[in-house]
């Protein structure tokens, strides 16, 4: 499975890139058709492995068999890819093009309606969210900010006149140290002792 791997990445894949940009740079129109062909029938090529590789992954030499082919619609000799595409492809999306092109419109209407409708719905929910974290995120500063008594907060801007009473421990960001009243005289008082 490695090898296939490997080599389809080679072989169908960067291989044909490469002579893809000598034709656009070359100008070419014969080249430009060719590469083109080869493409068109690799995206069906891959498009259908996708599905045969559930169903035949098990068949001898299956994958040997995908490497034999990808070089068969490389092969200058064979000319694989442009046989399929004159022979099947083009002949098929000829006599089916106009109904393709209305189901790619139609598709493409809905995608852009439900793409609307999605977008709306998305707008609502982030906004909605964002209200709802707006009003739990104030509800919590309120609340953080009515745990700090008017006491506290005179204390915590330095305010001199104002007095701490000896039973409330106020922690500070400084590098004083303040003695911790004993449990004792914080029970007798009430208060928890906590910011």
């Amino acid at each position: 499975y490695c090898l296939f791997v490997f080599s389809r990445l080679i072989f169908g894949t960067l291989y044909p890139a490469y002579y893809s940009y000598k034709a656009v740079k070359s100008k070419d129109i014969k080249e430009y058709v060719k590469w083109m062909m080869y493409w068109i029938i690799f995206a069906l090529f891959t498009t259908a492995e996708t599905f045969t590789d559930i169903f035949l992954c098990w068949f001898p030499f299956y994958y040997e068999l995908k490497i034999a082919f990808v070089a068969w619609l490389l092969s200058p000799y064979t000319k694989g890819s442009s046989l399929l595409y004159r022979k099947f492809v083009h002949p098929t999306l000829s006599s089916k093009e106009k109904e393709i092109d209305d189901c790619l419109i139609q598709a493409k209407d809905r995608s852009y309606d439900a793409l609307v409708h999605f977008g709306k719905r998305g707008l609502n929910v982030a906004a909605t969210a964002a209200v709802m974290a707006a009003s739990k995120g104030q509800g919590a500063l309120s609340e953080r900010l009515r745990s700090f008594s008017m006491q506290d907060l005179s204390t915590i801007r330095g305010d001199s006149s104002s007095t701490v009473a000896p039973s409330v421990t106020v922690r500070t960001s400084s590098k004083q140290s303040h003695p911790k009243p004993s449990r004792s005289a914080s029970e007798g008082t009430g208060s928890s002792g906590k910011c």
